[in-house]
């Protein structure tokens, strides 16, 4: 099969596409013939040898697809050759063949393309978890998303008003924070011309927020730290600013947490919340409450073009490669 391969760690530009071995399904896996694969910052961490875990070289990175069922190993019981589905990949998505497990693999709804499946389990899933399980966000709380337009902080934003939160998103452009209106943030904060812990207690008379998406991390996250009222939650989703360091006299005075929430390691400690948050981003997805922007398709050659579209903050919404059929 043709596959996107790394055979040593450094930047993606070493990355090149060749011939690897097609997947045999393991007890409880499904191979699935890729259709598109979803890019995230963590494929050029993987890619530099950065990520949690290291794939033995040559690996193909890519850490979720959507496509057709091609062969079910023995026990899967949900799925059989020829469903459509999207999968959570330990690495490999950016191949025409990949091998997921049964647990982390879903259907895909009637009405979704394999575009925007494929640009769906990480982002959607990852932000969900964050708000339902770790920040327990309420209805009629406030929610700050920062990367308000990005592939992940878009969703947040989605989710959050799906959830009944009211929804301050922050961005650094004007036509970032217009993505993020058009997807229903009550309003807006532009990072960049404006200071973000003046602007959100004025947004919310002196309160601040409940709780703060930060997938940005670095500088900004002093100032989102300042943003939050009493009993406050941060949840840390990402860093691609760089990792912070947390004050923690100012989260025992104000009676604020800050949380971190890693899909990579929620899924194997949490198996039946994990599915409870797929079945309602489903549902949402069915009600017209979730709409994945997927601003960005490009065929399998251009694999490193697409993870730099990311990398270098050139893209809002998702970037997806699209695997042709031979």
């Amino acid at each position: 099969m043709r596959a996107v391969l790394c055979h040593a760690w450094g930047p993606v530009e070493g990355l090149r596409l060749g011939e690897a071995p097609s997947p045999i399904p393991a007890d409880g896996e499904v191979v699935i013939a890729v259709r598109a694969a979803g890019i995230n910052y963590a494929d050029a961490i993987m890619v530099a040898g950065h990520y949690q875990t290291k794939p033995p070289l040559p690996f193909s990175p890519g850490l979720e697809a959507a496509g057709i069922v091609a062969a079910c190993g023995d026990g899967v019981t949900r799925f059989r050759p020829g469903d459509r589905v999207m999968a959570i990949l330990a690495h490999g998505g950016l191949a025409e063949l990949a091998a997921a497990p049964e647990a982390e693999t879903f259907a895909i709804p009637g009405r979704m393309s394999f575009e925007e499946a494929g640009a769906f389990p990480i982002a959607y899933i990852s932000s969900h978890v964050a708000l339902r399980w770790q920040a327990r966000l309420e209805p009629g709380e406030t929610l700050l998303v920062l990367g308000a337009a990005g592939g992940v902080g878009l969703t947040a934003v989605e989710i959050g008003k799906a959830m009944g939160a009211r929804v301050i998103a922050a961005a650094s452009t004007a036509e970032k924070l217009a993505v993020a209106q058009e997807r229903g943030a009550d309003d807006v904060v532009n990072y960049v011309e404006e200071k973000l812990t003046d602007r959100v207690m004025t947004l919310t008379n002196g309160k601040g927020a409940d709780v703060c998406f930060d997938p940005v991390g670095g500088d900004l996250f002093d100032s989102a730290l300042s943003s939050l009222g009493w009993g406050g939650r941060i949840l840390l989703i990402g860093f691609v600013a760089g990792v912070p360091q947390i004050p923690a006299n100012r989260l025992l005075v104000k009676h604020r947490a800050a949380l971190g929430s890693s899909l990579r390691y929620f899924r194997w400690h949490a198996p039946d919340k994990l599915l409870r948050s797929v079945e309602e981003l489903v549902r949402w997805y069915g009600e017209g409450k979730l709409r994945p922007l997927v601003t960005h398709r490009l065929p399998l050659e251009q694999s490193v073009e697409a993870i730099r579209l990311l990398t270098d903050r050139k893209a809002h919404g998702k970037v997806v490669v699209l695997v042709e059929p031979r």
